[in-house]
């Protein structure tokens, strides 16, 4: 990497989005002095009004993401890289790309399977050429399932099959930038499923050892009692790259991830809501009024935030042994994931490492380093059995 020779640690890259400035605000409590931060997006007027709101002394950097020789520029002066501007797949690209190319260290809230498998087949080479560590993911998705499950695996005995099971309870709300994401995912499932087959049929396959993605039916939790639903979110996606990364996850490694509720009717709610959500984001017309009713930019106020909260539990099983381990915290999607893609791009630039490149995941590139930071910042792990 770049060490001092860069202007910057970090650059913050869609710093006058809600996110964006969520995440300018952490860092400008939290980051050490020494830590030489910059705020980047398209408009300079709201990133002057970003940084007087932060009384912070954050450089400031005009770039638009679509522009690939801009932003290699931008990824060139900096170590670490932070971007909020989705959805990743129209705005997203040339943002790897470049970081990619500069050898910089490149993080993303993205929970798009197809973008994260795309940036896989065009940049992950590049990247481990370069010393570049692409890491997606870095909110909510998926860094409590990621370290959790980290967590739950080195609680179990080594060399040995093991199977952890994962239930999300959630309560909190959405952003403009969120709902715009999540309608993209759901009109291109069809597209994403093609490109993820291409990505199996390429990547190298991790030595003799198996890594599996379950699949859980709707019904009730013999452990917790609680409803479970499947999710087919990002994260199990990215539990099983640190588990194709890492060998402590053993010779036969088996996931599944369900949200989970106290009641049935809460599940059977879940299951009709993203039904609803799926069939809308199919017709142009439903997708652009839900996008009207919540704009990109908008999300929710400090009190609905407040009143926010997350926890997910896993539960590990393997060599005669069972372990339950639980990760929470406050609002999910906006106060918890600016801390941890905060943290994580402090990790990245301050913390001793192991040696990675390319397209890796926080467990498998910061791992430890990135639990105790997000512990020390208020998000509980715990062993609970």
């Amino acid at each position: 990497m770049g060490g001092d020779a860069r202007e910057f640690d970090i650059t913050v890259l869609g710093a006058t989005g809600f996110t964006g400035r969520l995440i300018a605000s952490y860092l400008s409590d939290h980051a050490p002095a020494a830590t030489r931060i910059a705020l980047a997006a398209r408009d300079r007027a709201k990133l002057e009004s970003v940084r007087a709101a932060e009384a912070a002394d954050f450089e400031l950097v005009d770039v638009d993401v679509e522009d690939a020789v801009a932003m290699r520029g931008v990824a060139e002066r900096t170590r670490v890289l932070i971007t909020t501007v989705g959805p990743y797949m129209h705005r997203g690209d040339a943002v790897v790309g470049a970081c990619a190319e500069a050898g910089t260290d490149y993080l993303d809230l993205t929970g798009e399977p197809e973008f994260f498998d795309l940036t896989y087949l065009r940049h992950h080479a590049r990247a481990s050429e370069t010393g570049a560590r692409l890491v997606h993911a870095c909110g909510f998705d998926s860094v409590p399932h990621d370290l959790g499950v980290q967590m739950t695996v080195e609680s179990l005995p080594e060399d040995v099959p093991l199977e952890v099971r994962g239930l999300v309870y959630v309560h909190g709300t959405f952003s403009g930038g969120t709902a715009a994401s999540a309608l993209e995912i759901m009109a291109r499932q069809r597209v994403a499923r093609s490109v993820h087959d291409v990505r199996r049929r390429v990547e190298p396959a991790p030595g003799d050892r198996k890594v599996r993605i379950a699949q859980r039916n709707v019904g009730r939790d013999a452990d917790t009692g609680s409803w479970v639903v499947p999710m087919p979110t990002i994260d199990p996606l990215v539990v099983a790259l640190s588990a194709r990364q890492l060998g402590r996850y053993g010779p036969d490694f088996t996931y599944s991830h369900c949200l989970a509720s106290a009641t049935p009717l809460g599940a059977a709610g879940a299951v009709a809501g993203a039904g609803a959500l799926f069939v809308a984001a199919q017709v142009p017309a439903f997708r652009r009024a839900i996008t009207r009713f919540r704009p990109p930019g908008s999300g929710p106020s400090p009190a609905q935030r407040e009143r926010s909260r997350f926890a997910v539990r896993f539960f590990g099983e393997g060599g005669g042994s069972r372990v339950s381990v639980e990760v929470s915290g406050g609002d999910p999607g906006y106060t918890e994931t600016s801390k941890m893609i905060s943290e994580a791009a402090l990790c990245l630039a301050h913390d001793d490492l192991p040696s990675t490149s390319g397209q890796v995941t926080t467990a498998s590139a910061m791992g430890v380093a990135l639990r105790s930071r997000l512990q020390s910042a208020g998000i509980r792990f715990e062993v609970t059995s």
